[in-house]
């Protein structure tokens, strides 16, 4: 006597295109895996910071080399981000994220082979590889097994304090491993977690594809790989010059947005594209998409700059700048968690908008204190921009709740570009101002006149220039005027950057509907 078969869509026979309906106990065990991969994808993008001079000192990499080296990782992913989200919704987004996990892990052990700074890129190329495949999934997996919206925003809001303490625990990381190995243990120490990641994702994470994704857009795929590529390599190299005056910038420039314009029409005209841009009606869907791209633009450089400052002109070394950041992971970790139940008391339009402003207001705080700034200043600032990227956890929310579950890798790809995004203007529009009011600064006070004029070119270049010089000329009040040149220079940049962050907390604010409720059910 046969037992009758369980109807379509039920958890035993999930509806084609789905993702089976699983235990709560699972579900949570899921997020551990999803957000622990994320920890060692964001850690990774900060201990190269610390790893890099040793690195050089070994494999002594021309200047283009190291910015190949530092380049490469984020060139390749931002490329790829489109790409992968669309083959993940046709093969499988669990199999994509374990693929991605094996090539970032893979490539990390290679590091063991690398005696060349040309085998380190192609190893930072391999990691952008795997990253580009992990990134996205991670959000659309999240999207397909939390079907409850109140259940969803608490998985993002943890996926959102994860992504920021990777971010401060990549330094404190590094500079242990660096004071007790070479600079190759900052690749290694990825091989074992994710190792762990696809025996725990083979496990505990749910298959889930798109049923009739469509045909596969080839040209499509061509246009947003090589015009993202340029358009961030453009932003990149404009931001390294701290000038506009770079045609071959200004070329790619106008190529990538071109392809990415070409792009874009072609996906509003197909009624199976490969991104589904028409996403973007949504209002509540492009208030978190831009408040990703600003919290991320204000993060990203508040973060350079201020551990420059920290180890250059407060004199920390690397692990106590690492232990001084702490503070941006903690209260971005407290205020992600708190952000859901705060936003069904007071509203997701306010936390959304009120998160990037206090972001604002920290960076400002930095800008803004008369006399000498000082460690305790710091402090605050940074806890006020740490609680800010607590936003995120709303922004993703709404970015997930306004999207169908066929769209989550489409979603996915767009919130971890605007990641990318943000964090490449952030550095390159405040890094810019930064260096032009330091050279500017700098040179005026007549220190450098009296110094090779090689020197002091390079000593205009950059603060840590400034300071081996000064150490190998014995001149000390050379350090001391780049020191305070800095620091003037960074506080300018704080107001700028404090002044952004309250126009796009604005535009948020206005932008999502009042009433809006990512714990809702969606309709």
């Amino acid at each position: 006597m046969s037992t009758p078969s369980a109807p379509a869509g039920t958890a035993a026979n999930p509806a084609p295109g789905t993702a089976p309906r699983l235990t709560r106990g699972r579900r949570w065990a899921a997020v551990a895996v999803l957000t622990a991969s994320l920890l060692v994808i964001t850690m990774d993008m900060t201990i190269l910071n610390i790893a890099l001079p040793e690195m050089a000192a070994e494999l002594h990499p021309t200047s283009a080399q190291q910015l190949w080296i530092v380049d490469i990782y984020s060139l390749i992913l931002a490329g790829l981000l489109v790409s992968f989200a669309a083959i993940a919704d046709r093969w499988g987004r669990k199999r994509m994220l374990l693929l991605g996990y094996t090539i970032f892990g893979g490539a990390s052990l290679l590091v063991l082979f690398a005696s060349t700074a040309e085998s380190v890129i192609a190893i930072r190329a391999l990691l952008g590889f795997g990253g580009a495949m992990i990134m996205p999934t991670t959000l659309s997996l999240i999207r397909v097994i939390f079907t409850d919206p109140r259940e969803r925003a608490t998985a993002l809001s943890i996926w959102a304090a994860v992504s920021g303490l990777g971010a401060a625990v990549g330094p404190l990381v590094g500079g242990f491993l660096l004071e007790h190995f070479s600079w190759h243990a900052a690749f290694l120490i990825n091989v074992p977690l994710m190792l762990i990641g696809v025996i725990a994702g083979i496990f505990l994470l749910p298959e889930s594809r798109v049923a009739s994704p469509g045909r596969w857009d080839v040209l499509a795929a061509l246009l947003s790989l090589v015009g993202m590529t340029l358009l961030i390599w453009a932003i990149k190299a404009f931001g390294k010059e701290a000038s506009l005056l770079v045609p071959e910038a200004w070329a790619a420039l106008v190529a990538g947005g071109g392809l990415l314009a070409w792009f874009g029409i072609r996906s509003f005209r197909r009624t199976d594209p490969l991104l589904e841009l028409r996403l973007f009606r949504s209002r509540p869907f492009s208030a978190g998409i831009i408040a990703a791209l600003g919290s991320t633009f204000a993060m990203v450089a508040a973060l350079l700059l201020l551990a420059q400052w920290m180890q250059l002109v407060d004199g920390a070394s690397p692990v106590e700048a690492g232990i001084r950041l702490f503070p941006v992971a903690i209260a971005g970790a407290i205020a992600s968690l708190a952000a859901p139940p705060l936003a069904r008391l007071i509203g997701a339009r306010a936390v959304l908008a009120g998160g990037v402003g206090f972001a604002g207001v920290g960076m400002l705080l930095v800008g803004l204190q008369p006399g000498t700034l000082n460690g305790v200043t710091v402090l605050i600032a940074l806890t006020l921009v740490g609680a800010g990227t607590g936003s995120l956890a709303i922004g993703s929310a709404m970015i997930m709740h306004g999207s169908p579950e066929e769209k989550a890798g489409n979603a996915g790809a767009l919130e971890e570009t605007s990641y990318e995004l943000g964090a490449v203007l952030g550095v390159a529009i405040l890094g810019s101002i930064s260096a032009l009011m330091y050279r500017a600064e700098f040179t005026a006070g007549g220190l450098l006149d009296a110094v090779d004029p090689r020197l002091a070119a390079q000593a205009e270049e950059s603060l840590g220039a400034a300071v081996a010089i000064s150490g190998e000329l014995g001149i000390p009040e050379l350090a001391h005027e780049a020191g305070v040149a800095f620091t003037h220079s960074m506080q300018a940049t704080g107001i700028a950057g404090g002044a952004i962050m309250l126009a796009v907390a604005a535009l948020v604010f206005f932008m999502t509907p009042k009433g809006t409720d990512v714990s809702a059910a969606s309709h």
